[in-house]
């Protein structure tokens, strides 16, 4: 099976694409997640909802209001123009910003599960025996919750993969820019080029499926170990957050 030398750069946008979002979602689920468990207040609900509305939304309609929002016709877009040095529309720079916004809640739903179930428990243990409330996060909760982080960097890294309607929206199909692989399999198929479209769909299913399943067993070898592992044991290794 072969691909067309346009696909494989779709290929590899679509791969690099995947990648930043997942490590900029990681740093930026990790202290969201960490601190909605830990927040007690009334508003605490509403910001749940907003974190988990892009995986309800219709792609379009996330889409379409992030075409606003990036605009420089707005005064939004006109103060992100500013901050990132050009249009975030039709832009490699704007794909980013929206991955990280339609991907948001499958980094951080997995986290705040784990937090909520175990982190707060080793959090307060952690802090009997006097570890400083990062550094619990860092080397106590974290290692304890580490197949939640493994399947949040998966499931976001796999969506990140396929999405389309707010790609479309927001990159268009620029090659080398902006087309990624759900843009390029959508116009195969439009110019009724369907062997080309099953050769991407195949590839985007082959690894959507490899990654889910090295996540799981990664998962699996990892957290009998790490789940058994109680912040009283790991404040007996020593002072591993100096």
């Amino acid at each position: 099976m072969t691909v067309d030398p346009s696909d494989l750069e779709a290929v590899a946008l679509t791969l690099r694409l995947a990648a930043i979002t997942t490590v900029l979602l990681l740093l930026l689920g990790v202290p969201l997640a960490w601190w909605l468990s830990r927040w007690r207040s009334r508003w605490r609900h509403l910001l749940e909802v907003l974190v988990t509305l892009p995986l309800v939304l219709p792609p379009t309609v996330l889409g379409f209001y992030l075409l606003l929002l990036f605009s420089p016709n707005f005064p939004a877009g006109r103060l992100l123009v500013k901050v990132v040095g050009g249009p975030l529309v039709f832009s490699f720079s704007g794909l980013v910003v929206a991955s990280v916004i339609y991907s948001l809640p499958f980094m951080v739903q997995p986290l705040l599960g784990a937090f909520s179930q175990s982190g707060q428990r080793l959090s307060h243990a952690a802090a009997t025996l006097g570890v400083p409330p990062a550094a619990a996060l860092l080397h106590v909760v974290l290692p304890a919750c580490r197949p939640a982080v493994i399947s949040a960097c998966a499931l976001t890294f796999a969506h990140t993969l396929g999405e389309f309607g707010v790609v479309l929206m927001i990159g268009g199909s620029i090659p080398g820019e902006t087309q990624l692989v759900s843009i390029a399999l959508y116009q195969h198929v439009e110019a009724l080029e369907y062997g080309a479209a099953h050769r991407l769909a195949l590839l985007l299913f082959g690894l959507s499926t490899t990654l889910l399943l090295a996540a799981r067993w990664l998962a699996s070898a990892r957290g009998g170990a790490a789940a058994g592992r109680s912040a009283g044991e790991a404040a007996v290794q020593g002072p591993i957050w100096k």
